[in-house]
């Protein structure tokens, strides 16, 4: 077989044309190993709202995530950020900061605190009266460090949560 062009140019072998076909192959092989580090999205769930605190300015809650790591190598939460809506109006701003675990195919509970003031709690107060749930919308964002380099997951949820599922300490 004879080997010419950029392949032998680019090894550094243009007179060593019989040492490239060897030379590509192992390098191809090499790759192999890395195509279990494709990326996959987590997916995630707000499954509950654990009420902490509640003050004259506002208060303090928790919300509860699963988040799914579908990959086959653990992932790494560097930061979690959102901002949170009830009944279409924006309650408060949610941070965590601290690294987190997700192991590779697993579903992680990860408690995300939020602050909130007093001017987003009436429209939630008037779904939950009037339907005894709240539409909510979760707009965010994950900060993750993987085998391959960091990735941002841009994080989009609605839903709605019932009365049963705002859990108080």
């Amino acid at each position: 077989m004879r080997y010419s062009g950029a392949a032998c140019y680019i090894l550094g072998m243009r007179h060593s044309r019989w040492f490239a076909g060897p030379v590509l192959a192992v390098a191809a092989a090499a790759c192999g190993p890395f195509s279990q580090y494709g990326f996959q999205r987590p997916s995630l769930e707000l499954t509950a709202i654990d009420i902490t605190g509640l003050g004259l300015q506002g208060g303090t809650l928790d919300l509860l995530l699963d988040i799914r790591n579908p990959n086959a190598y653990e992932l790494r939460t560097t930061r979690i950020t959102a901002v949170i809506y009830l009944e279409d109006t924006r309650f408060g701003d949610a941070a965590l900061t601290r690294a987190l675990a997700l192991p590779a195919g697993e579903t992680t509970r990860v408690v995300v605190p939020v602050a909130f003031s007093w001017s987003g709690v009436g429209s939630g107060a008037r779904g939950l009266v009037a339907r005894g749930a709240v539409r909510y919308l979760l707009d965010g964002r994950l900060e993750l460090d993987t085998p391959v380099g960091a990735r941002g997951v841009d994080v989009d949820l609605d839903g709605t949560v019932t009365m049963r599922n705002l859990v108080g300490r």
